[in-house]
């Protein structure tokens, strides 16, 4: 697993030629530590970082919030179709991502987002894989906890906020992670929904370093580096949360 990274950091520090290399060198002869200045300076990076990042804060937060809202519905109301609606909506999980960019574009296009940060944000504000996840960890709440709160006037809002989110905040902060890295290496949505540099991201600002020309491999892999570092970092942080919201099967003592 730790290979391609580290032939990404290598690779980021030879010369052109070196990267054509047959055999390939496992050391740079002669590291070139300027080409991670030369990738950040190819293409404006910093405008593509402010765009990543600011799309990744927005998508994550509403996306956590309509998937909290969505879990605890499922979870704990009673409603007309509640069965029958959460059947359909797992049934869209087997729809393969790749169908949906036309409809989604067809459907901005239309509204006239496209090329905003609306497009970029709006169709990943809800995904029905973290509801199923996260209704899971709500059921594993026991109901006399509900029942009881309900007994001493609480209402759904204040019980939802004030002791389901807290109880199951390792489930809630692994999704809120996964979308994170998800957002931020996204490459195929935010190529087809913006045509300028503009509202471009970091994914999609890789592609300055591939021209007519040919690649050049040296700068692709340092840009490459500098795009990874911040995503390892929240892992790395954050791995505990992962870790946890996956496996949890109940709550701890």
């Amino acid at each position: 697993m730790i290979v391609p990274f580290l032939w990404m950091i290598v690779t980021a520090l030879k010369t052109g030629s070196e990267t054509a290399k047959i055999p390939p060198t496992l050391i740079p002869q002669n590291p070139q530590w300027g080409n991670f200045i030369k990738a950040w300076n190819a293409a404006p990076f910093l405008r593509y970082f402010l765009n990543s990042t600011f799309v990744m804060i927005v998508t994550t937060i509403g996306q956590i919030i309509t998937t909290i809202l969505g879990a605890f519905a499922f979870a704990r109301l009673e409603f007309y179709g509640k069965k029958t609606i959460f059947i359909l909506c797992m049934a869209t999980m087997m729809v393969p991502s790749e169908m949906l960019i036309i409809p989604n574009f067809v459907t901005l296009s239309k509204l006239g987002m496209i090329n905003t940060y609306a497009a970029l944000i709006v169709p990943w504000l809800a995904s029905f894989f973290a509801v199923f996840t996260l209704r899971q960890t709500f059921m594993t709440i026991p109901d006399e906890l509900y029942y009881a709160a309900k007994i001493d006037g609480t209402s759904d809002w204040y019980f939802l906020w004030r002791i389901i989110v807290p109880l199951s905040k390792s489930t809630i902060v692994a999704l809120a992670t996964l979308e994170m890295i998800g957002s931020w290496n996204s490459f195929m949505w935010p190529m087809i929904a913006t045509n300028s540099d503009k509202m471009r991201t970091l994914p999609v600002g890789l592609s300055a370093f591939t021209t007519d020309a040919g690649t050049q491999y040296q700068l692709l892999m340092a840009a490459s580096t500098i795009i990874v570092i911040p995503m390892i970092v929240i892992y790395v942080f954050l791995q505990k949360y992962i870790i946890a919201g996956v496996t949890r099967s109940g709550l701890k003592g």
